[in-house]
């Protein structure tokens, strides 16, 4: 637990130190960062914890060595984590500052493509709050399916939108505008295509998230 707060202080520091947002917080508000460096500690603390419990997801369902990719990887957060335990961490990301930023703090890091990554080569692949920012984002999993090894994982995370997530939200300043499905929406297309292996909740008492791990049929 030490080592994990000890984590997340000298990435908020390094965030805070680093992007303006005060001055740039619209321009910044899909990707996760303010909610990484809000400076209400609960609010923040969520954003932190479900990186956390997907990792350690995916450190139960695969060995270390595996090649990841993260979709939607934001400042590459997750990076930071899984190149901890010995993954090969690669991401796609279409803010180009995010990625800019991804990095330049990650420099080992391999940027993709959805449509240029190579398919059945991905033992883990991430999907952390992202395609609820997606219309068709059944469509995204069939793609993301095909990049996975035969053995590999899907595992994804998203808000469940109900009144106690919605709540926070507007407590924490922020409008959701860009989300357009929950994570139930989410878990019931990949049901048509993946079969669930894991389900964890984020708060054991408090469903604001939900992550879960799925294996391609």
């Amino acid at each position: 637990m030490l080592k994990a707060i000890r984590h997340v202080q000298r990435r908020r520091a390094d965030l805070r130190a680093a992007i303006d947002l005060a001055a740039s917080f619209e321009a910044w508000e899909e990707t996760c960062v303010p909610s990484y460096c809000h400076r209400n500690w609960a609010a923040a603390g969520v954003s932190w914890l479900r990186l956390f419990v997907a990792r350690r997801m995916a450190a139960t369902l695969a060995t270390p060595g595996s090649k990841v990719l993260d979709f939607g990887a934001s400042v590459g957060e997750m990076g930071h984590l899984v190149q901890e335990i010995g993954f090969e961490y690669h991401f796609i990301e279409l803010d180009e500052k995010a990625a800019t930023f991804l990095q330049s703090r990650l420099p080992a890091a391999r940027r993709e493509s959805l449509e240029a990554a190579p398919a059945g080569s991905f033992d883990v692949i991430f999907a952390i709050d992202s395609l609820e920012h997606n219309d068709d984002f059944e469509g995204l999993l069939r793609q993301l399916a095909t990049k996975l090894t035969p053995e590999g994982v899907l595992i994804l995370s998203g808000p469940t939108e109900n009144f106690l997530y919605r709540l926070g939200r507007a407590i924490a300043g922020f409008h959701g505008h860009y989300h357009h499905a929950t994570i139930f929406d989410i878990e019931r297309a990949a049901a048509k295509h993946f079969s669930l292996r894991r389900v964890a909740r984020v708060l054991p008492l408090l469903t604001l998230f939900r992550v879960t791990a799925w294996q391609r049929r």
